[in-house]
Parts: C-alpha cells; sequence; structure tokens
C-alpha cells in the first residue's frame, strides 16, 4: 500500500466478490494470460509514468487496490473491465490470498489483466508476494514500476530523502501493527532506524506513531530530532506536519492526521522551511523558521 491516496469512489463494474465467486474455465497454459503489475504512484496521475499509462489504457480487466487515486483511474479505457480489490484497516474486500487466487484464476481463464497497485507495487505494496505467487502457478507476469510515495511526499513536502550536508543514507519501514490479535506489536530494528546522518521513511505508521517516537528516542535519537506527516502527499488537500519526535504524536492528534500519510524523520526535515512550498504546512517546531534566509523563494514540486 506504498501510496498517499485511496480513490473515493466505490467500485465500477464487476466487484471482486462478484468475480470471484464464478465458474471460470480452464485452458491449457499455452492459453494463458497474463498479469501485469502496474505502481500507480503517490496519486498524481500526472505522475504515472508512460509505460504504465499505456498499460492502462490497453488494459481490458483491471484489478486495483484503495490507494489508487480517481484520477489514476481515469486512464484506464471505458470499455475496461475494474474489479475492486481494495484493503482497508479490518476492512478486506478480499484477504491477499484470495486476491492472489483470483488472479491465477482469471489468468488461467485466458484473461489478461493489470494488477494496479498505489504508488511501487514493490515497495510495501505486496507486489513481490503476487509475482512470486504467480510465478510459482507458471503465469507470465510483467511489472511496471512507480514512483513511491516517499518520493512524492519528498518532493511535493520539499523535505529531500537524501543530502551531503544531512543525510548519507536512506531507510523505509513500516509501521504496522504485526503478530496476533492481544500480542500485536511494531517489530522493527530501532537501533538501526536510529542512527545518526539518515532519512527514516515510515509507511502505514499513524496509527502507532507514539509508539515510534518512543522507541527510536529509547535508541538513542535525541527528542529534537525533526519529524514530520505527509498527508495525502501530491493531491490536492496535501498537508505537512511539522515537529520533532518528542512534538509530533501530540501534532497529529490535534491536527486531526488520518491515513494515508508519511512519517519522515531525520534532519533534511529541516529543509522544508527553505525549499518546500508554505501551504499546507502546521508546524511545532519554531526553530525550522530561523533557518530560512530572509529572501528565501517557496519551491513547489
Amino acid at each position: 500500500m506504498d501510496t498517499a491516496n485511496p480513490s473515493s469512489q466505490p467500485p465500477l463494474g464487476n466487484t471482486a466478490a462478484a468475480s470471484s465467486g464464478g465458474v471460470l474455465p480452464r485452458l491449457a497454459p499455452s492459453e494463458w494470460g497474463r498479469v501485469t503489475l502496474v505502481g500507480a504512484g503517490p496519486g498524481d496521475a500526472d505522475l504515472l509514468t508512460l509505460k504504465a499509462a499505456r498499460a492502462l489504457s490497453s488494459a481490458g480487466l483491471v484489478l486495483y487496490d484503495h490507494l489508487v487515486s480517481d484520477d489514476v483511474l481515469q486512464h484506464v479505457a471505458a470499455g475496461a473491465e475494474r474489479i475492486y480489490v481494495g484493503k482497508q484497516s479490518r476492512n478486506h474486500t478480499l484477504p491477499q490470498e484470495g486476491i492472489i487466487e483470483l488472479m491465477v484464476r482469471l489468468a488461467q481463464s485466458g484473461r489478461s489483466l493489470v494488477r494496479l497497485k498505489g504508488g511501487d507495487p514493490y515497495i510495501f505494496g505486496r507486489g513481490g508476494e503476487e509475482a512470486e505467487a504467480l510465478a510459482a502457478a507458471g503465469i507470465a507476469c510483467d511489472t511496471v514500476p512507480g514512483i513511491s510515495a516517499a518520493q512524492g511526499a519528498a518532493a511535493s513536502a520539499g523535505i529531500p530523502l537524501t543530502h551531503r550536508d544531512h543525510a548519507a543514507m536512506l531507510v523505509f519501514a513500516t509501521g504496522h501493527l504485526q503478530g496476533e490479535e492481544g500480542e500485536r506489536t511494531v517489530a522493527l530494528d530501532w537501533a538501526a532506524l536510529a542512527r545518526p546522518r539518515q532519512t527514516v521513511v515510515i509507511y502505514m505508521g499513524v496509527g502507532t506513531l507514539p509508539t515510534i517516537c518512543t522507541q527510536l528516542i529509547a535508541h538513542g535519537l535525541p527528542a529534537s530530532t525533526p519529524a514530520a506527516m505527509i498527508e495525502r502527499a501530491t493531491l490536492p488537500g496535501q498537508r505537512s506536519i511539522v515537529g520533532t519526535l518528542q512534538t509530533l504524536p501530540a501534532l497529529s492528534v490535534a491536527h486531526g492526521v488520518h491515513p494515508p500519510a508519511l512519517i519522515m524523520i531525520g534532519d533534511t526535515v529541516t529543509l522544508q522551511a527553505r525549499i518546500g512550498s508554505p501551504t499546507g504546512v502546521l508546524t511545532g517546531f519554531p526553530a525550522l523558521a530561523d533557518t530560512a534566509p530572509p529572501q528565501a523563494l517557496a519551491c513547489t514540486a
């Protein structure tokens, strides 16, 4: 679910529930269709790659996720069949295993399809699992990469992911809870994430933000480490909430941050005041304003 925006519209045409229950013919392997995993990017349809746009415009069948914007779906051919297989917290149209089973059965019935995923399929989009399962079933699969949510958020908010003076390393992590009910926790290598001179981007961490910040401070990062949340990156209504590890959890609650949003941690966050647009920026880190030169020009990606 590597993206910054959910589709606000209900699925058009067939739904996964309707399509998954029907009986599909199974053909000889030489007649099977192929699957193309396509990265939809962070939400702004202008950030689709040319290859992704071509795949959508020529597809006859598209299985798409919750975190695919309506504008991106406009690139799907008008006559194509769309099947919504979106997953939200505790609300899955189909479980992951069901999505894979549906793709396999459709391909084995002779239908080629596009599997449209937010961001990049191979960055927290479970595209690797799907490609692996398709390969095991003997189904041809291509992958079209997409601009990741982290890249989109960095460019649109004005927070570089790397910088010679601030961050020589970049780490992506997922902040969602793992484990069995009642024993769920954020299982991350906190010591590695708390190293200096790196930018850490955490996906799916809105609900676990207090734990993330507490653990990073406990493992050595100063409480004053710059940190930000980028909500609905690249889309109308994007907001950047800028603070520190100590203040960001309270700022998130005060400003009502909701998924999809990314957490960005590290000294590169301070550059937002210099190179980012002031529009939609809510800051709880006054020191940032002091770093901007008097004649600084706002830059909008």
